[in-house]
C-alpha cells in the first residue's frame, strides 16, 4: 500500500539500526521515554527494541489517555449513568476500564445503567437530538488530539439550543505531562531520562513549537515521530546523534504531518470553548498543575460536572497492579506480578492492560514479555 508499505521495509529498518549502532558510545547508555502509546505499539509490534544495540534502553511514558484516567474519574462517570440516569456515551477502551468496587462502565451496564459506546462524539450529540426526553453525557476523554473534536459538538449543541446534552470533560495536556516527569527527576518517582520521542498525533494539532520551551528549561531533546517503524527508527536515531552532540532541540522526524504551528483553526476552537484547570488527577503521576481542560463558563450549561454536581474523590490503584509505576517509566509491564497472568487483556486488573494504547497490551498481544528474563543492565 502506497505510503505505508514504505515506511515498513525491514532492509530499511536494518540500515537504520546500524546507523544507530555506529553512532552509540559504548561505554554510556541512552535511555528515551515514547511519551504516546501508539509509539509503544509501534516498538512491541516490530520488535523495534531488538533491533537496538543494548545501550539504547526504550522507556514507556504516560501517553495512553485510557491509562492515564484515574478511577475517581470512572466512578463519576458511572455515577453519571446509575444515580442520575443519564444516557452515558464513550469511547470503547474506557468501558472496560476497572473502576471501585469492582465495576466498570460495561459492568454497570450489565446491570442496567444506559451506557453506549460510540465512534464520535457526534454520534452522542445525535443521540441526544433523537432522545429529547432523555439527559445524554458524552464522556470526553483523550490528549490534544480528541480535544478539538469535543469543542465542535459544544458549540453545535450551544448552536442548536440542545438542553439534554452535557459533556463529562477530561481532555488532559501533553506539555504538561513531560514537565511534571521532569520535575519529578530528583524525587522518589525519579526517572533517568536522556530524551523524548514526542508524540505523533497530538503534535499535528499543537505543532512541534509547543515544546520548545520544555527543551530548552530541561535540556532534553524531543523528536516528533510517526507510528511507523522505520519513524521510530529515524527518530531514535537523530536523538542519538543529540545526546551525543551535546543538544537539546526539538526536531520533527513526521514532516508528512505536522508542522511548526500545528493546526491554528483547531487550536483557536478549543480556546473557544475550554479554558485551563488549576489542576488535574493523573494516574501514575498524581495531581499536575495547569494540565487539563474545563469547559468555559459561557458554556457551563454542557458541563456534566457541574450541571449534576459531580463530587471527585480520588481512588487508589488496585494494590497488585502497577500501571502507576509503568506508567511513570518506573517499572515494565514484566515487573508487574500480575502482568500476563491474573492480568490479561479479557480480564485486566489495570488500565495500562485494557488500553489499546496501553504499555501493557502492547507487551502481551506482540509477545515482547517473552524476553522477561533479560536483565536491564542500563
Amino acid at each position: 500500500m502506497k505510503y505505508i508499505d514504505e515506511f515498513r521495509d525491514g532492509e530499511l529498518a536494518r540500515g537504520l539500526a546500524r546507523a544507530i549502532a555506529a553512532e552509540v558510545h559504548p561505554e554510556r547508555s541512552y535511555r528515551l521515554m515514547e511519551f504516546c502509546g501508539g509509539h509503544t505499539h509501534a516498538i512491541s509490534r516490530y520488535g523495534l527494541q531488538d533491533l537496538l544495540p543494548p545501550q539504547v534502553r526504550m522507556i514507556h511514558g504516560p501517553g495512553c489517555p485510557v491509562c492515564v484516567l484515574p478511577i475517581g474519574r470512572i466512578d463519576s462517570a458511572i455515577e453519571l449513568a446509575t444515580r442520575h440516569g443519564a444516557m452515558l456515551c464513550t469511547y470503547a477502551d474506557t468501558l472496560r476500564v476497572p473502576a471501585s468496587g469492582g465495576l466498570s462502565l460495561y459492568k454497570a451496564r450489565a446491570q442496567g445503567a444506559d451506557v453506549r459506546m460510540v465512534y464520535s462524539c457526534d454520534d452522542a450529540l445525535a443521540l441526544a437530538e433523537a432522545n429529547p426526553g432523555r439527559e445524554v453525557v458524552f464522556f470526553a476523554i483523550g490528549f490534544e488530539t480528541t480535544t478539538p473534536p469535543t469543542a465542535s459538538v459544544i458549540r453545535k449543541a450551544s448552536e442548536r439550543g440542545l438542553k439534554n446534552f452535557s459533556v463529562f470533560c477530561n481532555h488532559v495536556l501533553t506539555p504538561a505531562a513531560m514537565t511534571h516527569i521532569m520535575q519529578a527527576q530528583t524525587g522518589p518517582d525519579a526517572v533517568a531520562l536522556d530524551g523524548f520521542v514526542g508524540p505523533a498525533h497530538v503534535s499535528t494539532v499543537i505543532g512541534y513549537a509547543a515544546y520548545q520551551a520544555f527543551a530548552e528549561h530541561y535540556r532534553k531533546p524531543v523528536v516528533i515521530a510517526g507510528f511507523e517503524p522505520l519513524d521510530m527508527m529515524q527518530a531514535i536515531l537523530m536523538l542519538v546523534r543529540q545526546v551525543n552532540d551535546g543538544r537539546a532541540v526539538i526536531e520533527n522526524q513526521f514532516t508528512r504531518a505536522v508542522s511548526r504551528e500545528g493546526n491554528l483553526k483547531a487550536q483557536a476552537l478549543v480556546a473557544q470553548i475550554f479554558t485551563l484547570r488549576d489542576a488535574f488527577d493523573w494516574r501514575g503521576l498524581g495531581e499536575v498543575p495547569a494540565s487539563a481542560l474545563r469547559i468555559r463558563d459561557e458554556y457551563v450549561e454542557f458541563d456534566a460536572e457541574r450541571r449534576f454536581g459531580l463530587d471527585y474523590r480520588q481512588v487508589p490503584d488496585h494494590k497488585a497492579c502497577e500501571c502507576a509505576a509503568i506508567l511513570r517509566g518506573q517499572k515494565r509491564p514484566q515487573d508487574c506480578k500480575v502482568f500476563g497472568t491474573v492480568c490479561t487483556p479479557d480480564h485486566p486488573i489495570g488500565a495500562c492492560m485494557v488500553s489499546s494504547e496501553g504499555a501493557c497490551a502492547a507487551h502481551y498481544t506482540y509477545g515482547r514479555f517473552r524476553a522477561a528474563d533479560q536483565q536491564d543492565t542500563l
